[in-house]
């Protein structure tokens, strides 16, 4: 139970504001002295301490119109037809001709005139009345419509003359508004005696503490349950936070990582990979070419010179260098990996790269044509596919994915080749993750790489997938504020 010490000053005010009536948040503001802002912060904590209720209500109320005012400026068109009949202008021709009214509002000025009974026709002429001077019930309502009113509490004959107007253009406007009434519980009331009382300090000072003065003075509770305002600094995208946390992992397994461009060769990109000049892959259907560019091979004559002879020995075909030369965006991150184990030939190594990659396909709720792929190889004398298999369930340990299991598959550049399958639980089913496998001799041997290399890579869109429970891949960059705030930082 809330307690008057307890009570930061804001809510002090509040309180002793409303002890003797119900209020609105604006009237507080005057009451007490307190800026908007402060009153509507002290509302909210006093709300969630149980001390005020807060009671919604509709309110019709009626503001004059732009005519309204007008006439409430130069009078009614049939005030202003009156006035002129008594300076002599008796026909509807002179009236006009006196710029008293417009021709627009004849119809309705000759008919008020006569509803009120200010004016008469005699011989065909109009003449006033000695009601004339008499105010109409129309011009007494406008007068007193100064700021605005509510509609529940006019009376019958007002709310008539309300019903007129209001067939009138612009002569009266009716807006709904919310109003909301602040009200003190019995809680809040049985803390209005002590309201008074000495107020405890609220803040520990450097001089309190220094000369000891802390010891003889009364802080006041400080209340750590007190809803606090939600707050959205600036973050990094959580997929970029899947990327470092996979980075971490890599390195925590002794892996070093590696880079390198997106623009690639075709030689890199498929065919030092054992990819046929004629595979299906490398139409533009699948692959994204530098329109009519050509650039010369990075790789040495001996690389190139062995990479055809095993095209042409395996694939029984002729090996094209011009088909070699043409400029790719990259469709994985394996010609980057490649790149790096032609150039140092390690004995023993350990490497990984997360990257973009780019494929030709249409855009559905499991693909991309960009996306990121992350790569790991492991090069070493004796190793073996159990080796691989290892190395993936611990990476997928490391990323909390505890159900994992292994199937046959094929790749054009491993054998033997495997496809990692992982539970996901959320959808009770186990689905594709990593493909992996054994980089082929027909791969190696024309690079000088003399051990098995074990490589596996896949998107890591899929991962984030699978963290965050999406089921559309496009959600990921889809930049919606309310769901890129509500994804923790951290997650357990």
């Amino acid at each position: 139970m809330s307690s008057a010490p307890a009570l930061h000053p804001i809510e002090r005010s509040i309180l002793k504001a409303l002890a003797n009536s119900d209020s609105s948040a604006d009237s507080l503001v005057a009451s007490t002295g307190l800026s908007i802002d402060q009153v509507r912060r002290g509302v909210e904590w006093l709300k969630f301490k149980n001390l005020i209720l807060i009671s919604e209500s509709s309110i019709l109320k009626a503001y004059l119109g732009s005519e309204g005012s007008a006439a409430i400026a130069n009078g009614l068109p049939e005030r202003r037809l009156v006035n002129s009949v008594k300076e002599g202008n008796t026909t509807i021709g002179e009236i006009l001709a006196s710029g008293a009214i417009k021709n627009e509002e004849v119809n309705a000025a000759i008919a008020g005139a006569r509803r009120n009974h200010w004016i008469q026709l005699v011989e065909g002429k109009m003449a006033a009345t000695a009601l004339a001077e008499k105010q109409s019930a129309e011009e007494t309502f406008l007068a007193n419509l100064k700021n605005w009113r509510d509609l529940s509490k006019m009376t019958d004959g007002e709310r008539r003359i309300f019903e007129q107007l209001k067939k009138r253009p612009n002569y009266i406007e009716v807006k709904e508004e919310k109003e909301s009434r602040i009200s003190i519980t019995d809680a809040g009331r049985v803390l209005i005696p002590t309201l008074d009382e000495e107020q405890a300090v609220r803040r520990l000072t450097t001089e309190m503490i220094t000369s000891g003065k802390w010891k003889q003075t009364k802080f006041s509770a400080l209340d750590v349950e007190a809803p606090a305002p939600t707050v959205y600094p600036g973050r990094r995208h959580p997929l970029v936070d899947i990327i470092e946390e996979v980075k971490e992992i890599f390195v925590g397994l002794g892996f070093s990582e590696i880079d390198g461009p997106m623009v690639q060769s075709g030689f890199w990109n498929f065919d030092a990979l054992f990819t046929p000049q004629d595979h299906p892959a490398r139409e533009i259907q699948d692959t994204f070419y530098i329109s009519g560019q050509r650039l010369p091979i990075p790789a040495t004559s001996e690389q190139k010179r062995k990479v055809a002879e095993v095209h042409k020995k395996r694939w029984n075909s002729k090996w094209d260098i011009k088909e070699a030369e043409r400029i790719v965006l990259r469709t994985h991150t394996t010609p980057v990996t490649l790149q790096h184990l032609a150039t140092i030939k390690p004995e023993v190594g350990r490497y990984f790269s997360v990257g973009r990659v780019f494929r030709n396909e249409k855009e559905s709720y499991k693909h991309l044509v960009e996306f990121h792929q992350v790569e790991g190889v492991a090069t070493a004398s004796g190793a073996s596919l159990r080796d691989l298999m290892g190395l993936q369930k611990e990476f997928y340990a490391k990323m909390g994915i505890k159900k994992v299991k292994f199937w046959p598959t094929f790749f054009p550049y491993t054998e033997p080749s495997l496809q990692s399958m992982v539970y996901n639980e959320r959808l009770e089913k186990w689905v594709e993750l990593f493909g992996m496998g054994i980089f082929r001799p027909e791969v190696t041997e024309p690079l000088g790489i003399k051990n098995p290399v074990l490589a596996w890579g896949g998107g890591l869109e899929r991962i984030a997938m699978l963290r965050f429970g999406l089921n559309d891949v496009r959600e990921l960059y889809g930049n919606r504020l309310a769901w890129l705030r509500s994804v923790p930082r951290c997650q357990l």
